[in-house]
């Protein structure tokens, strides 16, 4: 099963792929990591994305396309993967859907953690950390609506959109998504 995980920071995104890979066998494909992963390992695109992250600008979606495409062919993903973190715009979206159509692997769902925005606020300035701060985190669910939100409308178009209410405990939350990977596999 490939899924793409999205929701706002703060729905609790890292908490239940921590569960959801154990659970499916799933290779867990955190951009940061890959990216990170490349640099250290010195590959071609390695080097070219830490000309960016050494000055601490964006690497460019060309780059983190390819880091995607050299990981999706190893054999951990061949079972299944989530992607986590990407794609974050339609640019990338669409970039992804071309790298999967020509692997002829296409996305099986993509997986919204819906939460109201007071919540995901509530949530955040609890954690306690120095990019919690209520500006910072203002900015950082302003950057969500703009970039991200539109993936929703996108995806709801290739009928692979799923919603899930990401609003009670970890358990709770944790069930609702396995129902709704469940029904998926099973189609």
């Amino acid at each position: 099963m490939r899924i793409v995980f999205i929701g706002p920071p703060g729905a609790g995104k890292g908490t239940q792929a921590e569960r959801l890979i154990e659970k499916y066998g799933l290779a867990h494909l955190s951009t940061g990591d890959m990216l990170r992963a490349a640099r250290d390992a010195q590959t071609d695109v390695g080097r070219k994305a830490e000309e960016y992250m050494s000055k601490g600008e964006l690497v460019p979606d060309e780059i983190i396309i390819a880091i995607i495409g050299q990981r999706l062919a190893q054999p951990d993903c061949q079972g299944g993967c989530l992607l986590d973190g990407f794609p974050r715009t339609i640019a990338q979206a669409e970039a992804l859907d071309a790298l999967l159509a020509e692997k002829q692997t296409p996305l099986d769902v993509v997986l919204e953690l819906r939460v109201p925005e007071e919540e995901l606020f509530n949530r955040l300035a609890g954690r306690g950390r120095a990019d919690d701060q209520p500006e910072v985190i203002r900015q950082r669910l302003v950057a969500y609506r703009r970039q991200t939100e539109p993936l929703l409308e996108y995806y709801g178009a290739k009928s692979v959109l799923k919603s899930v209410d990401g609003l009670g405990t970890v358990d709770e939350i944790f069930d609702r998504v396995v129902d709704v990977l469940d029904n998926v596999k099973e189609s």
